[in-house]
């Protein structure tokens, strides 16, 4: 590349920058970082609003589910007992 080239290069990746920095920096762009910070946070809330519901379903089902184990186990204990009262009545007679 010729000397000319590089520097027109760089001359026209200057302006370009010193225009985007312009057009970043304007009125107009603020507006838009800011209607697109609150649009971020309104999402932000809808989305823990949906992980709040979910989390306490989970700990509905593991209530649910606790209580259903309590109840079998508590069934179980009830026929071994009811076993063990058969066998010693067996035995007995």
């Amino acid at each position: 590349m010729s000397k000319y080239t590089k520097l027109s290069c760089f001359v026209g990746g200057t302006l370009f920058g010193s225009v985007g920095i312009k057009l970043l920096t304007s009125k107009d762009a603020k507006k838009v970082y800011t209607h697109l910070a609150a649009a971020g946070l309104r999402i932000k809330d809808s989305v823990m609003e949906t992980v709040t519901v979910v989390q306490e379903n989970a700990e509905d089902i593991l209530a649910a589910a606790k209580d259903l184990n309590e109840e079998r186990v508590a069934k179980e204990t009830a026929e071994k007992a009811d076993a063990q009262v058969c066998d010693c009545n067996c035995e007995a007679e």
